[in-house]
Formats: structure tokens, C-alpha cells, sequence
């Protein structure tokens, strides 16, 4: 097994497509990937793999196999960094964390904030859940990240964004002649739940429901947004998810903001408070200017 048969398995289990992770994301003909892919499956000895006219998603041997091949590329990619760090100077460090996806909004920005105001520091970034962002700042992997507001963790927040939720649906829905689709329309419909990993955002969701009096068929339980987005093209489902996830989605899949007294989730960067680190002090005196560019309206 070679790590580009992993580094292939996790982006169309991202993407939710062959087709999709081939041309946008792997640079590499659609064949060609599905003959890894099928590699891949030969050596585990079992389908990782569904697929289907409207793509692919994870068999249970899947989800179970992903987490896995995630941590070992990640453990590769430390270990790369680990060996290109020996071999330079030492520079003094600050470790960004965002929750997936959200790097797309503020990695530029905060990334200009420090090379102007820092030039000469490491940057180390990285996503991943909220959950394991708050471990990871609270245990000191990492100085600051973009995230939802955990309980639990000794950690300082600070909101930057409130984000409506949104509904995801398929883009050959019905629903999707709505401009605006209220809760009660989710009533029948197969719902995408949010798992676990993503409890901050169940609970806001769940919450919403519960006061509009709506209660929804649970069909299958996720915590990926590109897993939440291949289920709802091939399970004909829908669900709320903030509003940023419009911008991974694929072709697919279509929204539609919700009619009436829209939800939100708040968007933070935690921190900890027994952080010494100058960069941080630094970072944080700057962060309201860096949120005021984000949250500008566009004109």
C-alpha cells in the first residue's frame, strides 16, 4: 500500500465523487483514480466504496478505514515538517487551526495579518474538527483556532461570525422553487443529522426545530460536510448546515435560505489564557480589524 492510494481514497471520499476529486482536486483522469481506488480495495480485501450514478459514499469498512488514513497521512505530513524544520534555523512558532472548510474565508487574511506584522515566524496551519481544534489548543498543539465554542475546555472565546444556517438539498429537488423553504417543509423530507463531532452545531440545529415544532426523519447521522453533501445527492435527503458549506458544494447539491426567524451559529477563535505566547498578544490585538475586513458586505 502506498500513501497516494490513501492520499486518493480520502479526496473522493471527501469529494463525494471519482469524477469530482479526478479533475478538481487530483489532477489525474477519472480511470486512472478508479484503478487505485479498486488497488486500494484489493489490498484491504473489502469495498471501501459504494458507487452509484449520482457518485460514491463510504461502505461501513469505509468509515471505518478513514480516520485511520487520515491520522497516517497526517503523522507523514508532521514527520515532513518535523525533518524540514531540523534542517532550518529556528524561528519562532504559531500553530492555526480552522474548523474544515472555514480556512477558505480567513486563511488569507489572518495569514497577511501576521506576515505584515511577523515576518519572520513559522506559520504552522491545519483543519479538522471542532472538537479536536479545542483539544488541541487547550493542550497547547495549538496557539489560536476558528471554530465553534466548545464546553468543556479551558479556553477563552471570542465570536467573529454569526452564520445563518442554510438548507441543502438536492439541485433537482423539488424544494428548490422555493426562494425561501420553511421548517415545516423539512417535515417529511430524510434528514441529514449532524453527528457527534459536530454536537455545537446539532444542538443549534436541534434547537431550531424543537421551537418550530417540527420534527424530522433521521435517515443517517454524519460530522463531514463532504460526506453530508455526497449523502444528500445520493439518499435524496436534506439538511441545515452554516452557511459557509455553499462554498464546497458540488453540482449536485443546492441551497436555500430558510423563510422566518433564521437560526445562526457563532463562529470563534479559542484561545487559552495561560497561552504567554507574544505572537498570540500579537495576532489577538490585530483580530478585530482582520474580522471587519471578513464580515465587510460586499457591494
Amino acid at each position: 500500500m502506498e500513501l497516494r492510494h490513501l492520499r486518493y481514497f480520502v479526496a473522493v471520499a471527501e469529494a463525494g465523487s471519482l469524477t469530482e476529486a479526478a479533475e478538481k482536486r487530483l489532477y489525474t483522469s477519472q480511470p486512472s483514480l478508479s484503478r487505485q481506488i479498486r488497488d486500494l480495495e484489493d489490498q484491504v480485501g473489502v469495498d471501501l466504496l459504494n458507487r452509484n450514478a449520482r457518485g460514491v459514499e463510504l461502505t461501513e469498512a469505509g468509515k471505518a478505514f478513514i480516520d485511520h488514513a487520515r491520522l497516517a497521512l497526517a503523522q507523514v505530513d508532521a514527520a515532513m515538517e518535523a525533518a524540514r524544520r531540523a534542517a532550518q534555523p529556528s524561528k519562532p512558532r504559531f500553530a492555526l487551526g480552522f474548523l474544515t472548510g472555514q480556512e477558505m474565508t480567513w486563511l488569507p487574511d489572518a495569514m497577511q495579518l501576521l506576515r505584515q506584522e511577523l515576518p519572520n515566524i513559522e506559520v504552522a496551519v491545519s483543519s479538522d474538527y471542532s472538537t479536536e481544534l479545542a483539544t488541541a489548543v487547550a493542550h497547547g498543539k495549538l496557539d489560536l483556532a476558528f471554530m465553534r465554542a466548545e464546553p468543556g475546555y479551558d479556553l477563552e472565546y471570542k465570536v467573529v461570525r454569526k452564520e445563518p444556517l442554510v438548507v441543502l438539498l438536492p439541485s433537482d429537488h423539488r424544494l428548490t422553487a422555493k426562494v425561501e423553504i420553511s421548517p415545516e417543509e423539512l417535515r417529511h423530507e430524510k434528514f441529514i443529522a449532524m453527528a457527534d463531532k459536530a454536537k455545537v452545531l446539532r444542538q443549534v440545529i436541534d434547537a431550531y426545530l424543537h421551537r418550530s415544532g417540527v420534527e424530522v426523519e433521521i435517515a443517517q447521522s454524519v460530522d463531514n460536510p463532504a460526506m453530508v453533501m455526497s449523502l444528500i445527492a445520493s439518499m435524496r435527503g436534506v439538511t441545515l448546515i452554516p452557511a459557509y458549506v455553499q462554498d464546497l458544494m458540488p453540482w449536485s447539491v443546492i441551497s436555500r435560505p430558510l423563510a422566518g426567524d433564521v437560526p445562526t451559529i457563532d463562529l470563534v477563535i479559542g484561545y487559552s489564557a495561560s497561552n504567554t505566547s507574544p505572537i498570540l498578544e500579537q495576532f489577538l490585538s490585530r483580530v478585530d480589524g482582520l474580522v471587519a475586513r471578513i464580515n465587510k458586505p460586499s457591494v
